[in-house]
Formats: C-alpha cells, sequence, structure tokens
C-alpha cells in the first residue's frame, strides 16, 4: 500500500529530518520541501526532496499539485535569535512573509491542515516557570516575533475560513537520532550542547558561558532541554490529531524540569571522559534566567511525554552522531555512558 503523503516545509533541517524519519515509520510519505539554504541534502531519506523557497508560490504550487499532501508540516524559517537583532528585516521576510505564501498557496489547493513549529520565544522574559500556553505573548526578539505573528495569522486564517492548525511551541530542542541515522548541523552552530561537545573535541578553543550571575543555584541559565525524537513524536501525534477531526490547539513540547549551563557543561564532560574548556562571558542582552515548560496540555490532549528526560541521554545521542560525523565513529564517548531506551 502507498504511504499518504504530506508536505514538510524545511524536511531538511535538525527537528524536520527527524521528523520525518518518525513520519515514515507511522507510515506516512514525507514530501520534504527546502531551499537548502540552511537544509543538509542528505539528511533527507525517507521519502522525496523538492528543492525550493517558501516565497515561490509556483513551485510550490507544482510541488503539491504533483503529491497531492494531506496536510502540511511547517518547519521551514531562520532560526537565529541573535541574528534576527542584527537583520530583523531578513527574518520578517523569510519566515512571516514565506509563511504567508504558504498558507496562500494551501487554501488555493485546499490543503486547510497544517502543523507549525512555534517556540517558547514567543514567551520573551516569563513571569512564572513552569510557562503555561495562557502566559502573555511579548517576545524580546525578532525572531520570537516571527513566530507569534505566524500563530496570530493561523489562528485569524482559522477563524475565517476553517483552517485547522497545531502550533507546538518547543523549548530548547537538543539531542540527536538515537540511531544514528541523523544529527544537528548547524553552520554556525549556536546551541549550547554541540557547542560543548564541540569543545570538548577540540573542536573549538574554547566555550562561552553567557552570564554567570544569573539568579540560579550555580549563576547559570537554565532551559528545558526536549530531545529532538521526541519533538518528531509530538508532531506526528499533532498530525495524527488533525487528520481525525481533532480541533486547533497551540502546545508547549517540553520535559517541565530545567538545566543549567553548568549542568549541561558536566553532562558532556561525563559522557565523552574529556574536559569543556569553557570561560565565562557577559550576559546576552534578552536572556532570560529560566525558562521551563509547563507540557501537560500536549500531555492531555495529543497523549504525548517526553521519552528522554535524563540529559545525559541528550548530550550522548548527540556526541555519538557528531562523533561519528566527524570521522570519530563513538570514540568519543566513554565506555561507561548510558543511554535509555
Amino acid at each position: 500500500m502507498t504511504a499518504s503523503p504530506v508536505l514538510v516545509t524545511g524536511g531538511a533541517g535538525f527537528v524536520g529530518s527527524h521528523c520525518c524519519k518518525a513520519l515514515a515509520k507511522d507510515g506516512v510519505l514525507p514530501v520534504t520541501y527546502d531551499s537548502l539554504v540552511n537544509g543538509d541534502r542528505a539528511a533527507v531519506r525517507w521519502g522525496p526532496l523538492e528543492v525550493g523557497d517558501l516565497a515561490d508560490r509556483s513551485r510550490l504550487r507544482a510541488v503539491i499539485d504533483q503529491h497531492a499532501p494531506r496536510a502540511v508540516l511547517h518547519f521551514a524559517g531562520f532560526i537565529e535569535a541573535g541574528e534576527s537583532v542584527r537583520d530583523p528585516q531578513r527574518f520578517y521576510a523569510n519566515n512571516v512573509a514565506g509563511t504567508l505564501a504558504l498558507l496562500e498557496v494551501m487554501r488555493e489547493a485546499g490543503l486547510r491542515l497544517i502543523v507549525f513549529s512555534s517556540s517558547a520565544a514567543v514567551y520573551g522574559n516569563p513571569d512564572t516557570v513552569p510557562i503555561p500556553e495562557t502566559h502573555p505573548i511579548r517576545p524580546v526578539n525578532p525572531y520570537g516575533w516571527t513566530k507569534a505573528m505566524t500563530e496570530q495569522m493561523l489562528a485569524d486564517i482559522g477563524r475565517a475560513d476553517g483552517l485547522r492548525y497545531c502550533a507546538l511551541r518547543y523549548f530548547n530542542a537538543s539531542g540527536a537520532d538515537p540511531g544514528g541515522d541523523l544529527a544537528e548541523t548547524h553552520d554556525p552552530e549556536t546551541h549550547l550542547i554541540p557547542l560543548a561537545i564541540q569543545a570538548a573535541h577540540g573542536r573549538r578553543s574554547v566555550l562561552h558561558v553567557f552570564g554567570a550571575d544569573y539568579d540560579t543555584p550555580d549563576g547559570t541559565c537554565i532551559r528545558d532541554y526536549v530531545h529532538v525524537s521526541d519533538l518528531a513524536e509530538a508532531h506526528v501525534r499533532a498530525l495524527r490529531h488533525l487528520l481525525d477531526g481533532g480541533e486547533t490547539l497551540v502546545a508547549n513540547l517540553g520535559t517541565g524540569r530545567g538545566a543549567s549551563v553548568r549542568e549541561v557543561i558536566r553532562a558532556v564532560e561525563r559522557a565523552t571522559g574529556r574536559a569543556v574548556p569553557h570561560r565565562d562571558a557577559p550576559r546576552r542582552a534578552g536572556d532570560p534566567a529560566r525558562l521551563v515548560a509547563d507540557p501537560g496540555y500536549a500531555s492531555a490532549i495529543l497523549g504525548w511525554r517526553a521519552r528522554f528526560t535524563d540529559l545525559t541521554d541528550h548530550v550522548t545521542h548527540a556526541t555519538r552522531a557528531l562523533t561519528a560525523r566527524w570521522g570519530a565513529g563513538d570514540a568519543g564517548l566513554r565506555s561507561g555512558a548510558q543511554v535509555s531506551a
């Protein structure tokens, strides 16, 4: 039996490619639509790759007409918050205008279901931790605003003409495919765990710890690290929710627990058996002290809970994937490092 297709924008990226693997395992054919500006062609392994930009409406419509997807999973977008401050126009053009073009083509094609890759960045500096979905929306950088604006577009269009959607606000995506098929590859890399692994393996001279004077137990920022494979599973469940007639929803994706920067460093040192050279640096503007999800709504509606709640799993999976990519196999892992099933 031929698998039912869905369109995955940004399916060559970190979370998108992991989601494509999860979709294929669930019997769905992921059709990746990606410009490859930041995506990795080699990560598209579970369905066809269609190269194109969201702004290219004719190309996007041709791909939809060819594959006749039942729904869209939308990951495509720029993600680096600091870059969004330096070049906001680029982020608004790509993330907001690009999404509007996608929604317009979806309407023309009669596609009325979409799962959107949103972010905890919509909350800004939180009033309460853990953060519920009812927390006020007040981003502190253009990247966060692009996610909030897209959610608003989805809500308005949904009210106007029946578009149904799931907006999944995930916290800090981390880890890598436990099977070793995929790794996190950003250029330049901005995420803490792969940066710390790079420092441990001498691929960067030092890891900078931005802020050591926060009101936290060890003075460094605390974040909710959610494993990328758990994120992929949540997107599959959200897709099934919509295909089964479920209503629009907005949900956090996180573990409900946080880890500090220094705790991440120690986890990397345990997993690799190597020291992580690091140096304290000034705070970055807009970095809250704590960002931790209240994931209860996703559990209640989608039946989703994070499986990989131990940070050691995230670090071990990421180290294995990165050292394999570097040609070192699993040599960077200590024999005693344990991975949860």
